[in-house]
């Protein structure tokens, strides 16, 4: 075993292009590891948990190349695929421009009024997001902004310059939206129609999204809002303009609101403001009490007189009925482990699963006491949403490079308290493209892990989805099914169906 860390200062590359990067020169033979990636303090950590070192002084402008392969002759095959790739790079953002000709704008505001846009999208650190956002308001543009670690006074800040502007902020963390039919971030393939999506969520308005599409119902818009906009400090500014909006367009005939636990005094403000506005408006809002998104959207489908279909379903024979249906010889775990790449599909699944087993902790539980920690290991059922903001620091989105949770899946495969691994696979523009392929090897292992100490490891996947999107949700759920896994349309469905799997109580 051979191995080599280059440092190389001042060579920046955006972190998708280097995941990419690091996927391809994987596949290289004889290649063990390889990681490509700006030394940000969260890829230093994850080098140094690789078993690599990364030389002093590296920072964030900093490009790392870390390989690790059979032998020398392998190692150089690596680094070539590199080279390759990063020339590729180079060539790709290259530009060159005929002499005379106007230069390009030096700021996004410029950029709006040249090409008269009425709407950006800004995905940059949440430290010069901000600065970006204000500079397409002043240039009356709304903002998609996709970035995270964004603080709440500066998101109050540019949503006040928003509806002074009469324009919209979508976000901070907007994940995904859906205007006249172009998506935009994380997006399904959907059918169009009259119904328009106000989501303080991401993969909450994908949930519902393609479960509307199920049932053969379209969407006008799907205007994301940022998780915190529903809460009591940001008030619902962005929910209120997106409602304006909404009223105005005269291809929306109603509205769901979607999101996860709210303020309740915020709620009912924006409640009354859809009355105001003549807008009918219903809620798939999360929280104690409160419908699942898959019953909200149900009783969404009959107010509005359409049929309630059979959401699509795919049990695998060995994970059909409870544990004790199944009379299985092999032993099986009593904690659920749901391991999500959706922050408001991990909040539904601890709220659908903790009805039945009580305390659930999480990366992002709401209540301190269950709060993990650290390696987000402790006894008991856990749901960790690898999306978190804590978790994005420097690197892609899990949606995009999954390799967290990949290693978490056969982390809890080797552990003899898991009884159920509970996943979610969420398809569409933005998403990567075949996460299906991959995790379905995830789950082999992860069973013939399991199997082989003499346990049954039965894994459950909520997949978010339509056919129409690039992945195609039939071949992934056939994928999926084959790998041994029960797959869901609703998430809703798959936790009580993991819930029922389980041997005994944790």
């Amino acid at each position: 075993m051979t191995e080599t860390v280059d440092l190389r200062r001042g060579a920046y590359h955006d972190s998708v292009s280097l995941m990419q990067v690091s996927r391809a020169v994987a596949r290289t033979p004889g290649v063990d590891a390889a990681q490509v990636a700006m030394a940000t303090e969260l890829n230093v950590e994850v080098l140094t948990g690789m078993g690599f070192t990364v030389p002093e002084g590296a920072g964030p402008n900093d490009l790392v190349i870390a390989l690790r392969a059979t032998d020398d002759a392998a190692l150089a095959a690596g680094l070539a695929a590199v080279e390759a790739a990063l020339a590729d790079l180079r060539r790709g953002s290259a530009s060159a421009g005929e002499l005379g000709s106007a230069p390009d704008p030096l700021t996004l505001g410029a950029a709006v009024r040249r090409a008269g846009a009425g709407l950006v999208v800004v995905s940059v650190p949440g430290s010069h997001a901000v600065t970006e956002a204000f500079d397409a308001i002043d240039a009356c543009a709304s903002v998609m902004l996709f970035s995270d670690n964004v603080s709440v006074a500066d998101e109050i800040a540019l949503k006040d310059a928003a509806a002074a502007a009469d324009v919209l902020v979508m976000g901070p963390d907007c994940g995904t939206a859906v205007v006249n039919g172009v998506a935009l971030g994380f997006a399904n393939v959907v059918r169009r129609g009259s119904v328009g999506i106000v989501a303080a969520s991401g993969t909450g308005a994908q949930q519902v999204m393609c479960l509307l599409d199920a049932a053969g119902v379209g969407i006008s818009h799907c205007l994301g809002v940022g998780g915190r906009d529903l809460k009591h400090e940001v008030g619902g500014r962005s929910t209120r303009q997106a409602l304006r909006a909404l009223a105005a367009d005269p291809a929306t005939e109603s509205v769901i609101v979607v999101s996860k636990p709210p303020d309740d005094g915020v709620l009912a403000e924006i409640e009354a403001l859809g009355s105001d506005l003549g807008l009918r408006v219903h809620f798939a809002i999360l929280g104690e009490g409160r419908p699942d998104l898959t019953s909200s959207t149900e009783q969404f489908l009959r107010s509005t007189g359409h049929p309630v279909p059979t959401w699509p379903a795919e049990g695998a024979a060995p994970d059909l009925g409870t544990a004790a249906e199944q009379g299985s010889a092999r032993d099986r775990g009593a904690a659920l482990r749901g391991l999500y790449c959706g922050g408001t599909l991990a909040d539904e699944a601890m709220i659908v699963a903790g009805s039945s087993l009580g305390a659930i902790r999480s990366n992002i539980a709401h209540d301190e006491d269950l709060l993990l920690s650290g390696d987000l290991r402790a006894p008991g059922h856990l749901v960790i949403d690898f999306g978190d903001d804590g978790l994005t620091r420097g690197r892609a989105h899990p949606m995009i490079d999954p390799t967290l949770r990949m290693e978490r899946i056969a982390l809890e495969a080797a552990d003899a308290s898991c009884g159920v691994l509970l996943l979610d696979l969420v398809l569409g523009h933005g998403a990567h493209p075949d996460p299906a392929g991959e995790l379905a090897a995830a789950i082999r292992a992860a069973r013939s892990t399991a199997a082989d100490a003499g346990r049954d490891l039965p894994v459950v996947v909520a997949l978010v989805g339509t056919d129409a999107d690039p992945q195609g949700r039939a071949d992934a759920q056939r994928l999926l099914a084959e790998a041994g896994a029960s797959v869901f349309l609703s998430n809703a469905a798959a936790t009580a169906h993991a819930v029922s799997l389980l041997g005994s109580p944790a």
